[in-house]
């Protein structure tokens, strides 16, 4: 009998183990953007362990299973190759896990979980952006991490169990770990059960990061994920409706800055600029870096205060062209039940007499944006397919950026006179791997988004020599944010993202100062021309004398920023907690972000 506790015990300590010594190997390896101490490394160790002890518990119940069987069976030889099988899985899993958290924060900024299921279906769009090498090294690695942790829970493995004569007392032995099981598993006998906030410790959400169990983070995302079935349930209806009152209230349009357009009905370019945030500086994007895209701001309708709904490009597009919200842990555009019932700016031009189109360098087909697209208006969708092979080979995403801009530009000089059109474009070149053919900072970041300004200025020159300059709009906006040295999570500059309408048929230059979201771009444009925007429920004309209560939010996979004139507070939704609170009125302002996830999550739900 003692063997078979020593076993359990040994194996137990193996894997919490395991998790202890991932944790300094994932701080290390992300340690360029996030600087640490060795103090830092025990306390992420210290306030980690008790998720690791606790999710190193789920791997001990086939193993403690079998040991009640031997008592009976102590002779049964499968059990041998049962646990050859099971840790092997087990070394599968466990070194899978920790692969791919420590190489996906990097880009991500959050620890793994559910959300990466939603790229399995395009792996190769999902590969574009990293190198060949970067891939086979991470599986290479898996495989090696693989083989140690089964190498090593096998040695564990007695090569025989003794035959055990008061097997009663045995088994009601075993009976009796249950408890401790049981307990381990939930985390204690409190009312609150194991959860990832009990790993939270610091206002550095590097290191609270770092502290969480990346298996049991996956783990309890899977159990927690939002179906479009799930709504967030904070407040009564009457609470909901007096907390939200005239935030997005359907009012008559007003534009006290007078006409922005020359023409009654200009042309439209939408164009999305790939992870192009505002992260630079405090005043916006760096001169040296993106020197075009800031002279072109006193040319336009430069919109300075504006923040991007969400972090990853298939939901920004939604925030862009439907001007339709961004949820936690659900991809609108990948759910297409949902996603043909948006609204969509191409959909409303279209009745109004525009020819629709949309412009894409990578694969169309990734998120579900072809379904998407066809759904909410736009006709004529370009995408690599379009374009020679070599072409395609330019960029790890697909076809490079100055390519797809001078086809972008060669669409619209070769459009009609007296025609009414609509182009959408994404650009995709400022993305990781940040693969362009410009190198002139020995930042890879800085090069990719110069290149891209780069890009922007040259297009902008064509069309002012084109004829349809006059009566076109250029109306230019970054997709989401993007973590850059020390602007991520908690920094206020992370996600607040350029917008600039700029083009003939701008009546005179100007500056919108207020606090607003992307999703607000389809409303502000189509009050700008004349035409009604009630479709979109959640955009609002930020430019009208009604727009009573600046706010924006930005919603991350488990909380939400949200800031207005009062300050800006960045709330964790999972352990209901403050992250960053500099709000002087922040109590009311997390329950405005709560209000609109409730009220947006409940039209999600009865969108058909």
């Amino acid at each position: 009998m003692r063997k078979r506790v020593q076993y359990l015990l040994e194996t137990y300590v193996a894997i919490v183990l395991i998790f202890i010594i991932a944790k300094p190997i994932f701080m290390l390896s992300n340690r360029e953007s996030h600087p640490f101490g060795f103090s830092d490394v025990i306390d992420v160790v210290a306030h980690g362990l008790t998720l690791d002890l606790s999710t190193a518990i789920y791997f001990l119940l086939l193993p403690y299973l079998l040991v009640m069987v031997s008592i009976w069976l102590p002779r049964w030889r499968a059990w041998g190759i049962v646990l050859m099988v099971y840790n092997l899985i087990v070394g599968l899993i466990v070194a899978l896990a920790l692969v791919a958290d420590t190489s996906l924060y990097p880009f991500w900024g959050f620890k793994l979980d559910a959300s990466c299921l939603e790229y399995i279906g395009s792996p190769e769009a999902a590969a574009a952006s990293v190198s060949a090498g970067f891939i086979v090294g991470r599986i290479v690695g898996i495989i090696v991490l693989a083989a140690a942790i089964y190498v090593v829970l096998m040695l564990l493995v007695p090569r025989k169990f003794e035959v055990v004569r008061a097997r009663l007392v045995s088994t009601i032995v075993m009976l009796v770990l249950i408890g401790p099981i049981i307990i381990g598993l939930r985390g204690g006998l409190n009312e609150s059960t194991t959860n990832v906030g009990q790993a939270y410790y610091s206002q550095d959400q590097f290191l609270n990061h770092s502290a969480v169990n990346p298996v049991f983070s996956f783990l309890s995302s899977m159990s927690k994920a939002v179906g479009e079935d799930d709504v967030y349930e904070f407040f009564s209806q009457e609470e909901k409706e007096k907390i939200l009152n005239g935030c997005y209230a359907n009012v008559p349009d007003s534009m006290p800055m007078g006409p922005i357009f020359s023409v009654e009905r200009p042309n439209v370019v939408i164009i999305l600029l790939e992870s192009c945030a505002t992260i630079f500086t405090a005043d916006g994007l760096r001169p040296d870096v993106m020197p075009r895209l800031n002279g072109l701001m006193d040319e336009g309708v430069y919109f300075s205060n504006c923040i991007a709904n969400s972090w990853r490009t298939d939901r920004g597009t939604v925030c862009s062209l439907s001007g339709y919200p961004s949820f936690p842990r659900v991809s609108v555009m990948k759910t297409p039940s949902k996603s043909r019932a948006l609204p969509g700016i191409a959909k409303t031009l279209r009745a109004e007499g525009y020819e629709t189109s949309y412009l894409y360098g990578g694969d169309i087909n990734f998120t579900n944006m072809r379904s998407y697209l066809i759904a909410t208006g736009w006709e004529r969708l370009t995408s690599m397919d379009d374009y020679s092979i070599d072409e395609r080979q330019t960029a790890k995403w697909g076809v490079r950026d100055d390519i797809t801009f001078a086809t972008l530009l060669e669409r619209i000089e070769s459009q009609a006179e007296g025609h009414r059109w609509l182009m959408g474009y994404s650009t995709l070149s400022s993305h990781e791997p940040w693969d362009v053919p410009l190198k002139r900072f020995d930042d890879d970041r800085l090069s990719a988004f110069n290149y891209l300004d780069e890009c922007i200025g040259n297009f902008i020159d064509g069309l002012k020599r084109s004829e349809a300059w006059d009566s076109t709009v250029v109306v230019m906006l970054a997709d989401h944010g993007v973590h850059y040295e020390d602007i991520g999570q908690g920094n206020p500059l992370k996600n607040r993202i350029p917008v600039l309408w700029l083009g003939g048929a701008i009546s005179r230059p100007c500056r919108v100062d207020v606090i607003c979201n992307q999703t607000d771009v389809v409303a502000t444009l189509l009050a700008a021309m004349g035409l009604p925007h009630d479709d979109f429920r959640f955009s609002r004309n930020v430019m009208s004398a009604y727009y009573a209560h600046p706010f924006a939010i930005n919603v991350e996979s488990s909380g939400f920023e949200i800031r207005d004139s009062t300050g800006y507070v960045l709330y964790d939704l999972d352990n209901d907690r403050f992250i960053v609170n500099e709000s002087s009125s922040s109590d009311a302002l997390v329950n405005l972000g709560k209000a609109v996830l409730q009220v947006t999550s409940e039209d999600l739900v009865n969108l058909k």
